[in-house]
């Protein structure tokens, strides 16, 4: 069934969606989270992830180039190694572990940072990249990615304690989340996630998704470093606050 043999309802919250995913691409990352529990307002999570794919894909190119020149080389030494593994892991256990446990796991993770974070009353000194944390926040980026597009959480409880510069934080995350989504590709076609009849409709809405990314772009840049970092963490709570009561939901269900 195409994009536009769809409600009116669907339609708006795909288009809304297209365009958050853009937004995360132009350097926003912790909103493209809501994407897939905004879709799955209409249509079933694992369809919308598979929907959302190619959009994600397309807006990557959109933010690679954007940011070609704005990253942590040393963060991503670390986190595409760990991310690939994390996708790999997410499709040998993708009928194993449910993705309501994934979504308690990750949603508590950034629970518990945001709270740290705004209680601790003494700043703690930046933290530097290293292999053993960026190992297991980057697999786990990279699995959580793979069920739910939802990795930023991990990907920000890692990163974020590193007080990196903001366009290269938002650099860093729209690389590593590039490759971990081309990455994707194969499994959910594998899996029947994604077919011809999703890959038709996400090209429809590919062009509002990259107006999102430019958008994302220019609000980043725009935004004082202090707000950028506080919208970041905000939406990660939120969203966080978002994966628990899904997570709960889906077991009670």
């Amino acid at each position: 069934m195409g994009l536009f043999d769809q409600s009116f309802a669907y339609l708006v919250v795909a288009v809304l969606a297209a365009f958050i995913v853009g937004l995360s691409k132009g350097g926003l990352p912790a909103v493209g989270s809501l994407a897939v529990p905004l879709m799955a307002l209409t249509i079933s999570p694992v369809v919308a992830a598979g929907l959302l794919l190619p959009i994600y894909v397309a807006s990557d190119v959109v933010g690679l180039w954007l940011y070609r020149r704005e990253f942590s080389a040393r963060n991503l030494q670390i986190l595409i190694p760990a991310g690939l593994l994390g996708v790999l892991i997410g499709w040998m256990a993708a009928e194993a572990v449910s993705e309501e446990t994934v979504l308690l796991f990750v949603g508590f993770v950034g629970l518990f940072y945001c709270l740290s974070s705004w209680l601790r009353r003494v700043p703690a000194e930046p933290k530097p990249a290293d292999w053993p944390r960026g190992l297991a926040w980057g697999t786990l980026a990279g699995f959580s990615s793979f069920v739910a597009h939802s990795g930023a959480a991990p990907f920000q409880v890692y990163v974020l304690p590193q007080r990196l510069e903001k366009m290269v934080f938002a650099g860093t995350s729209t690389i590593l989340f590039a490759v971990i989504n081309f990455a994707k590709i194969p499994p959910y076609w594998a899996l029947g996630q994604m077919n011809l009849g999703t890959v038709e409709s996400a090209a429809i809405l590919m062009p509002i998704a990259m107006v999102g990314a430019v958008s994302g772009m220019y609000m980043t840049r725009l935004l004082p470093e202090k707000v950028f970092f506080e919208i970041v963490r905000i939406a990660l709570f939120l969203i966080s606050l978002k994966l628990v009561w899904d997570g709960i939901a889906a077991y009670l269900r």
